[in-house]
């Protein structure tokens, strides 16, 4: 038989060593848990803001330097939906204003301030061209002029008519012809031919609708009128 000293001597070990055991445990335990948290933190990807797409002046792709006029143009589509014309997130003309119309239309803006000066239509398939060309010819100069077509646009627009919406930069409308689409920028007093134009022609194999061809859309920047 053990006696007194030596069972309290082997109970005193015993501790000593599952409290060993124990701590050995615990030390285990803080470098698994350690070790998992830094896991997961470094696999977690960091929180990132949302980002909201940036909009710019008449929906445009990218913003316009500074002394240039956002614009957005689109021809009408066939006989059913009329042109839209867009400056500086003002819309100028369109179908929900109700201030377009078959044929040709326009709209005059001050070069230098970008305000509106008039907007207008003239109907090429069954009007007269004649209040068209002194309206052409009443343009003061370094005003922007924007045009966009809607259903025909060329059966009456005659030779003289051609000729001055030519002196505003076209390079196109002597070649409109019945149920042509086509829009364009330019201005009065240009020097050079607009980059701002586009054509298609109304042609039975490529015709997106019945008898019309596709809507064109443009937009750009247009520079400010320096005085």
């Amino acid at each position: 038989m053990l006696r007194a000293g030596g069972v309290l001597k082997l109970v005193a070990v015993l501790s000593a060593f599952f409290l060993a055991i124990f701590l050995a445990f615990q030390l285990l335990d803080i470098k698994k848990d350690f070790n998992i948290g830094s896991i997961f933190a470094r696999s977690m990807p960091e929180e990132v803001a949302p980002t909201v797409p940036s909009r710019y002046k008449c929906g445009l792709s990218k913003a316009c330097p500074a002394g240039h006029f956002s614009f957005k143009i689109a021809s009408g589509a066939a006989s059913v939906v009329g042109p839209k014309i867009c400056l500086e997130d003002n819309i100028l003309m369109s179908g929900v204003k109700n201030n377009v119309g078959r044929g040709i239309n326009i709209v005059l803006v001050n070069g230098e301030s970008g305000a509106l000066i008039k907007t207008d239509f003239y109907d090429m398939w069954a009007g007269d061209v004649a209040p068209f060309i002194k309206f052409l010819k009443e343009i003061p100069d370094g005003t922007v002029v924007m045009m966009a077509t809607f259903d025909d646009p060329a059966t009456k627009l005659n030779e003289e008519a051609r000729t001055l919406i030519s002196e505003l930069g076209s390079s196109a409308v002597n070649g409109l012809k019945f149920r042509d689409n086509w829009i364009f920028v330019g201005g009065k007093g240009i020097k050079t031919k607009t980059p701002f134009e586009q054509h298609i022609k109304n042609s039975p194999k490529t015709n997106k609708y019945e008898g019309w061809p596709e809507v064109l859309e443009m937009e750009g920047c247009i520079p400010q009128r320096r005085v």
